[in-house]
């Protein structure tokens, strides 16, 4: 549905964003990883048709999107990172006026607007002016404007950034719900969000595709990459000095550590000088494999 063919982004004042991007979406959940600066939020502007690239192109359902942007934002729904809402407005009345933006009217808007303040937990709040809103409420807010007029391309950039675990997991789940028959495109830094969700998963650097693969296969290129070991306070340092660590937890008997690496990583761990218990393979998480994948790509 979506086939993005070598995007790139280069600022007036030299920076680059995006360098030969291209990719093949369809129906699900794309999700995308990367550090800041990767080029994430660029690259979902251009697909939202608020920015120009300044080489390549992108086709949604065959039509180019650059050329005719008009034909993608008919069927658009976009979140970006940095959401402005108008402050004297009520939450009821800010979705009725981008609902009839987007075309909507009469009962239908009405109704839609009702189900999506339910849909985010703001049906209690829907008569109060969004200037008195938390943060957190009003990322809500640009779920539900998003998820107006039932559009068939979702792009949301940050879309959990604060919200609580409650919010979070109602979010993930509501993103799978209206997965099916959409492409949706989820930027975040929250791995566990991306895990919860995503069919597939593009992994960005310094603006360029360094993997997309399935959730299910960057796990199977970890397996026997990734390690477990209890180490003392002391050794901390040094083991952080010497492997990629992925987690640790301070507990009664040491600091637990995971770590990647390939079967070196082992021996460097080892010496760090310390008494290491149990180090031994562990069971990859998704965020081990993101990491291998920078780690590898940095090479």
């Amino acid at each position: 549905m979506l086939e993005i063919r070598g995007l790139g982004m280069r600022y007036p004042n030299g920076t680059t964003a995006l360098t030969d991007f291209s990719l093949v979406v369809g129906e699900g959940v794309l999700g995308l990883l990367g550090p800041n600066g990767a080029g994430k939020s660029t690259l979902m502007s251009i697909l939202a048709t608020v920015t120009r690239p300044t080489a390549g192109t992108f086709l949604w359902e065959g039509v180019d999107g650059v050329r005719d942007p008009l034909a993608v934002r008919r069927v658009l729904g976009y979140l970006p990172q940095d959401f402005g809402v108008y402050e004297k407005l009520t939450a009821h009345e800010f979705l009725l006026y981008l609902g009839r933006l987007k075309g909507l009217s009469g009962p239908v808007l009405r109704s839609r607007v009702d189900e999506l303040l339910q849909v985010v937990n703001l049906h209690g709040a829907a008569d109060r002016r969004l200037g008195g809103f938390s943060g957190g409420m009003r990322q809500r807010v640009g779920i539900a404007q998003a998820l107006l007029g039932d559009p068939k391309l979702v792009i949301v950039d940050e879309p959990t950034v604060g919200l609580d675990p409650e919010e979070r997991v109602r979010f993930r789940n509501l993103l799978s719900e209206i997965a099916h028959g959409r492409v949706v495109i989820l930027s975040t830094h929250i791995v566990s969000d991306v895990e919860a969700v995503a069919g597939s998963i593009a992994v960005l650097r310094e603006g360029r595709l360094v993997c997309h693969a399935a959730p299910e296969e960057l796990l199977a290129r970890a397996t026997g990459r990734v390690f477990a070991a209890v180490v003392s306070p002391g050794q901390l340092a040094e083991v952080q000095r010497r492997v990629a660590i992925s987690s640790l937890v301070r507990r009664a008997d040491g600091v637990h550590v995971r770590f990647v690496g390939d079967a070196a990583a082992l021996s460097e761990i080892a010496l760090a000088g310390a008494a290491v218990a149990g180090a031994a393979p562990a069971e990859p998480t998704l965020e081990d494999a993101y990491l291998l994948t920078n780690l590898a790509d940095r090479r």
